[in-house]
């Protein structure tokens, strides 16, 4: 009787179970992209997953469907973003461009939510190209940066060790109003160099934290010296932070100058011209104290915005340690940008997050979700959501297809209700 009573017990135990992975399966039904799913710790934004390089994009929900999809007649030179009014704005390479490094692109559009062109801005030709990144200002001008060919011997003269053309970094800023250039700054009006006394610019390092070593990459063959990634603007300090990759590298660009002052090292909210304001992330660049965190670094993304003096920033790195291991560094940045000679400037390490199975070489980014945690593009992989403590809740695997960033979005916000979401 016993036995009888103990067997029907445990059948019923089991069809408990079963009906409860049932009710599961019923309400979550996950695609096979989705590898970690810990329904109760993770935030339920939509994620704009942006391929990189392609001609498609779409949101994801966090079961790992498809809910809306735009697809372009021209290929993407890297970021595109939803805009409050539902709104795309992104770069798109140009056919045939006679500087092809990678991330180049050539033309900025705004697009309709149905990928129409409402707006296109060109920049390109023999001696420059908008690559990358771009973002939208809040005065509704765009911001973008763009390579600018500089020869061999304009370089030389300056001091540059080359016997080659080199395509160092501008930011350029259009009123899309005119489709004039409003702004632009060059880094090639802020180098040093100490290898040349006989030259230009020449000047100790270590002394001058303002002005970028113009050789520090100067070997690489093609040109390409800095390899400028992302932007991100901050309104309240009229500034812009500047990814650069080759010098693995954030640097921060007074944008409350003329384009004038821009060209000088004076003038502007900080009286610095367009000479740096503050970098962060490789203290080898300029000689200067600090431990060195960045070999390689994507996205630099402002969190806790408009709050003087209380920005944090999220910055990819794609070799953590100079090792084949991506991390997410959180900077608390500083409220003054006191970029001193011969000091330790590096700011303060908040949070970060690496993952032995994280590694991306190229792209990647990371973004701060409504709950707190944290959204990982692993260009290479796919998407993970990790928590404050550092707990894998969520990951998608793109089964090889690279994404560039990745965004989130609530799907209560404006531009998300102007979508016809399936």
């Amino acid at each position: 009787m016993k036995r009888t009573l103990l067997l029907l017990f445990c059948l019923s135990l089991i069809a408990c179970n079963n009906d409860d992975d049932s009710n599961v399966n019923d309400t979550v039904e996950l695609s096979d992209n989705v590898e970690i799913y810990e329904e109760a710790l993770i935030d339920d934004d939509l994620l704009l997953a942006i391929e990189n390089g392609g001609n498609t994009s779409y949101l994801l929900n966090k079961q790992g469907h498809r809910v809306y999809e735009w697809n372009f007649d021209t290929n993407l030179g890297n970021d595109l973003e939803i805009l409050p009014d539902g709104r795309l704005l992104g770069m798109f390479k140009v056919f045939g461009p006679e500087i092809d490094f990678g991330g180049g692109g050539g033309t900025v559009k705004i697009l309709s939510p149905n990928s129409g062109v409402l707006w296109q801005y060109t920049y390109h030709s023999e001696d420059y190209i908008a690559h990358h990144d771009v973002e939208m200002l809040p005065n509704g001008n765009v911001l973008f940066i763009s390579w600018e060919r500089v020869d061999a011997i304009t370089a030389q003269e300056n001091g540059v060790n080359v016997t080659h053309d080199i395509f160092p970094e501008s930011l350029i800023e259009v009123d899309t109003q005119t489709n004039q250039i409003v702004w632009r700054w060059n880094s090639f009006d802020h180098i040093i160099q100490n290898s040349n006394p006989d030259k230009d610019n020449f000047g100790n390092l270590n002394e001058n934290p303002q002005l970028i070593n113009i050789n520090y990459n100067s070997s690489i063959s093609n040109g390409d010296i800095m390899h400028a990634n992302g932007i991100d603007y901050d309104e309240v300090r009229d500034v812009i932070y500047l990814s650069v990759n080759f010098y693995s590298e954030i640097w921060v660009i007074d944008h409350s100058t003329t384009t004038e002052e821009a060209a000088t090292s004076s003038g502007g909210n900080f009286n610095k011209g367009g000479d740096l304001l503050y970098r962060f992330g490789n203290p080898e660049t300029y000689d200067s104290l600090g431990d060195r965190l960045f070999y390689n670094n994507h996205f630099p993304n402002l969190i806790e915005k408009n709050v003087p003096g209380k920005d944090n920033m999220l910055v990819f790195v794609n070799k953590d340690n100079n090792q084949e291991q991506s991390a997410v560094y959180e900077f608390d940045l500083p409220e003054t940008f006191n970029l001193l000679p011969n000091t330790n400037n590096e700011p303060q390490v908040v949070w970060q997050f690496t993952d032995p199975d994280m590694y991306s070489r190229i792209i990647s980014g990371a973004v701060r979700l409504k709950n707190g945690n944290t959204l990982i593009c692993d260009g290479g992989y796919g998407l993970w959501e990790v928590t404050q403590n550092g707990e894998i809740v969520w990951k998608f695997n793109s089964q090889n297809v690279k994404f560039w960033r990745s965004y989130n979005y609530n799907p209560a916000d404006d531009a998300i209700s102007q979508l016809d979401l399936q």
